[in-house]
């Protein structure tokens, strides 16, 4: 028996995922007729997290429809900005990403972070427990189907991780509320409540200051303020009351 063959079109935003043969146009695709089309699309190295619509003959159809032979489909980038199911929208990144993640923190977003490599089974489960949007740059990972809900992130600058990020799931940013060690929330805190914390410099010049409830960190507008003052103020002007 002849196995099904589809002819497949992808959106441009996937063509970074595909070999070289399947990124511009439509290509033929044999399939064994009883995998799902998700299943299809992802062994073609595209993660379904980044998929939005699925088209069949012009028809838009689950992840779960068994192609058949002669079908001409269109596969579509996910839409933004994307809006997860439930709230408040809140993000898991694997041990490759800790920039994205303390800048994210910085910004006010309830951001948990991996400092060691859990692997990629306890991180699926942490995002499906704990209702965390899943950010990397695995491609196996974001094909786990226990995730929650994931996003690739595309490049390796984080100033455009950051940027693709805000962009794409439009969170809602309170900066300076969030400990960008450990993702506590900050609280105002005195001089003496941080002195144990403070070199001789550091509490001769300054007198504001906040504390992580969680980890007990102390913060203050030290030597790099101006440069974390740069990145809220430009993600604020792009991204904040856009949601």
């Amino acid at each position: 028996m002849t196995a099904p063959e589809i002819h497949v079109a992808y959106a441009p935003e996937l063509a970074v995922f595909l070999p070289p043969e399947r990124r511009t146009g439509t290509s033929a695709l044999t399939t064994d007729g009883v995998s799902s089309l998700g299943h299809v699309v992802e062994s073609t190295g595209v993660p379904l997290t980044e998929v939005g619509a699925l088209l069949v003959d012009g028809r838009e159809v689950p992840a779960s429809h068994v192609p058949v032979t002669g079908e001409s489909v269109e596969v579509g980038a996910v839409r933004r900005p994307q809006r997860v199911p439930g709230a408040p929208l809140r993000f898991l990144l694997d041990v490759h990403l800790g920039t994205l993640a303390r800048r994210l923190r910085l910004l006010g977003v309830d951001t948990a972070y991996e400092s060691t490599d859990i692997g990629d089974p306890a991180l699926a489960a942490l995002s499906a427990a704990e209702r965390r949007v899943m950010l990397s740059r695995d491609r196996g990972l974001l094909r786990r189907r226990e995730l929650w809900a994931g996003g690739f992130v595309y490049s390796t600058s984080p100033e455009e991780q950051l940027r693709d990020v805000l962009e794409r799931f439009r969170p809602e940013l309170r900066p300076w509320t969030r400990c960008t060690a450990c993702n506590g929330l900050l609280k105002e805190a005195t001089k003496e409540e941080v002195a144990d914390q403070l070199h001789g410099g550091t509490q001769r010049s300054y007198d504001v200051f906040a504390q992580c409830r969680d980890c007990g960190r102390a913060y203050w507008k030290g030597a790099h303020h101006e440069q974390l003052v740069a990145i809220v103020e430009r993600a604020l002007r792009e991204f904040a009351g856009d949601r």
